[in-house]
């Protein structure tokens, strides 16, 4: 093979790290922390400042995400009263919005927004597992909320979205289908149809009738907006376009290779030089990094140095001023505790990554979710003090800067 075509073959995010090490001379992030960083001290200050923003009669809570407009944040999670955990097949679980003050962390309401059986002005929900809510800032005055109704085993879950009005405070009367876009069509946003439009691509993997979530939401590049979509059961994953409707997302590219293992749940930015990266979860084993250079076309999933030990759990990659986030869970237990450690690295150009956080703790600290709002970033994240699962409220609380003592 001649030396031009190795180039090509060679990914263009390891290119592009081999390249900036070498230009460089050595690792292009050297100091973005201070000398002597205690990642572990600068979490515990954080987990200090946590509060609970679930009702009083919630038991059980996970899956937390945020938007952050007019001095509160607006959090929508899924909870729900009888036991902890959570399950696609437990139809009591429902989706709530908690409202909390940014300057006080007072949760100022938490108004219930979609339960199985609901009677909205246009259709009543099937009966059903609301699941995986989702939040985004339409326009000044309005939020979108999404979530997936799920009943497995007993016809396919579906997508919906309903807006909330900052002004009144409140939740339109009608519930509205998101909508999917594949090579085969549009169609109602169901597991059925993302299969197929997986299948066609080489997917070996048997279809669900549940499953499908907006996952890492939402993110915008060059003025578009973008979603990671997952359908856990089935372990599919991909990059998604989401129309300037808000409610329809078009799959530009799958990335489930190698089927071997068992990707899911990833979260999704892009490099410097503009290459698409993802990070997945893996439930046979450590995380797996797969990369695009156009978004449609993916590499095969394999791990990185960058992250080792890494559990089966929700991961995050974010940026903030100019800084990559690149969130994992370790499967290092504390107190025998599953997802008791989080750890989350920083980098400039997601070559060379420091440690800024590591959280331990036995209530658990899992599924974070991550936003920026005037300079200041704030974060949910599922703990618990009892079950097993950990999964019986939501905390949240600033990330940094912290407030002073």
């Amino acid at each position: 093979m001649q030396p031009a075509a190795a180039i090509q073959n060679i990914p263009r995010f390891i290119l592009f790290l081999v390249v900036s090490a070498f230009l460089t001379g050595g690792p292009a992030d050297a100091g973005l922390l201070p000398a002597g960083w205690d990642a572990k001290q600068a979490a515990d200050k954080v987990l200090a400042g946590l509060v609970c923003i679930t009702a009083p009669q919630v038991k059980g809570a996970h899956d937390a995400e945020l938007a952050l407009a007019n001095g509160r944040a607006y959090v929508v999670a899924e909870v729900n009263g009888r036991r902890a955990g959570e399950s696609a097949g437990w139809p009591e679980i429902y989706c709530a919005l908690s409202i909390v003050n940014l300057q006080t962390l007072a949760v100022e309401q938490i108004i219930p927004f979609a339960r199985g059986e609901q009677a909205f002005g246009n259709i009543t929900l099937p009966r059903g597992a609301c699941f995986v809510p989702r939040i985004l800032q339409k326009d000044a005055t309005t939020l979108r909320c999404y979530f997936a109704v799920e009943h497995p085993g007993k016809g396919q879950a579906q997508t919906w979205f309903l807006d909330f009005d900052l002004a009144t405070v409140t939740f339109e009367k009608q519930v509205h289908k998101a909508r999917l876009k594949t090579a085969a069509g549009t169609f109602d946003m169901q597991p059925q149809y993302f299969h197929a439009d997986a299948a066609a691509h080489g997917f070996k993997r048997p279809p669900k009738d549940h499953g499908l979530y907006l996952f890492d939401s939402f993110k915008r590049f060059d003025g578009r907006l973008y979603v990671a979509l997952n359908n856990f059961p089935a372990g599919q994953n991909a990059l998604a376009l989401v129309h300037d409707d808000l409610a329809t997302f078009e799959v530009l590219g799958h990335y489930n290779e190698p089927q071997t293992a068992q990707l899911s749940e990833s979260a999704v930015n892009r490099l410097p030089d503009g290459t698409w990266l993802a990070i997945c979860r893996n439930d046979k084993g450590n995380y797996h990094f797969t990369s695009s250079a156009d978004g449609q076309t993916w590499t095969v999933g394999r791990e990185l140095p960058c992250v080792a030990n890494g559990a089966n759990s929700k991961p995050t990659f974010d940026r903030f001023g100019g800084v990559y986030y690149l969130g994992w869970q370790e499967r290092t237990r504390i107190g025998g505790v599953n997802r008791s450690v989080f750890n989350l690295d920083v980098s400039r150009d997601g070559q060379t990554w420091e440690r800024k956080y590591r959280f331990e703790t036995e209530k658990s600290f899992q599924y974070p979710t991550f936003r920026k709002h005037n300079e200041i970033i704030y974060l949910t994240v599922t703990q618990g003090d009892r079950d097993a699962s950990r999964k019986e409220r939501i905390m949240f609380g600033r990330l940094e800067p912290l407030p002073a003592p």
